[in-house]
């Protein structure tokens, strides 16, 4: 499949793969990777050295700064600035770069649940599970508990607290090879994004009682924290830094190639 560039567009000694698309007036710095099945938009401006992944689209008039990486599949909304790397799948909007969601990313909802009813929620993600955790109200407060095989999925080896996150920021973008880990928004609220290579799923961390569940070798993506939000991890292992994945190409390859990568 041929590139489809328009006349006006410019591009200056550019990598362009097959499929891709580029609109009237686009620019294209030296340097830069349009690859497979990407779009550009009208008047749309990729600086030198950037990178922009396969399948993903930059809108009308949006900016992706010199050396920039822009994930596979990802979108950047019309007008948006991009200064920094933008995950796979990603949806950015607006001059702050801010990710708003994740493509092919259902909604699970957790609302459709009684607060007053634990249980446990499946997802498409394969290993990935919504506790929602007994609660106890009174008067004086309330109170959730949870114990290892009743509420908890696996022995706590490690826990650590993320807090004074700003909105726009984005946290985990990583997979772990052995450790489990369950998540809890223990103030404010959390999005959450749990894919598995070939699935993925949002979640909204919003009530202390709600626990995710990721196992190993599942991406998790944390974004759009709340004002004052507490993000409490709980880890089944110590901390190992081989333990982590933080490239999203390598963690899919691993994934296809099964349990002996």
């Amino acid at each position: 499949m041929t590139a489809a560039i328009h006349p006006s567009a410019q591009l200056a000694a550019a990598r362009v793969g097959a499929g891709v698309r580029v609109g009237p007036l686009a620019a294209v710095g030296a340097g830069a990777v349009l690859e497979d099945g990407c779009t550009l938009g009208a008047s749309a401006c990729v600086g030198e050295g950037a990178v922009i992944g396969t399948g993903a689209a930059v809108g009308e008039g949006a900016v992706v700064a010199a050396r920039v990486r822009v994930g596979e599949g990802a979108r950047i909304e019309a007008g948006a600035v991009v200064m920094r790397q933008v995950p796979a799948r990603a949806v950015v909007r607006g001059p702050e770069a801010t990710v708003v969601g994740y493509a092919d990313a259902s909604a699970h909802l957790p609302a459709r649940v009684a607060p007053a009813a634990p249980g446990v929620l499946e997802s498409a993600v394969r290993g990935v599970r919504l506790h929602v955790l007994r609660e106890v109200r009174d008067m004086r407060g309330d109170l959730c508990a949870a114990e290892v095989g009743a509420g908890l999925p696996f022995l706590v080896r490690r826990s650590f607290l993320v807090y004074n996150v700003p909105n726009a920021e984005l946290r985990g973008e990583h997979a772990h090879r052995r450790c489990a880990q369950f998540l809890m928004a223990v103030k404010g609220s959390v999005r959450v994004v749990a894919d598995d290579g070939a699935q993925r799923e949002e979640f909204s961390l919003d009530r202390p009682n709600l626990g995710l569940h990721l196992p190993p070798m599942t991406w998790g993506i944390q974004y759009r924290y709340s004002e004052g939000a507490v993000l409490l991890v709980l880890a089944s292992d110590p901390y190992d830094p081989a333990d982590y994945i933080r490239d999203y190409a390598e963690f899919v390859a691993l994934v296809r190639r099964g349990p002996a990568a």
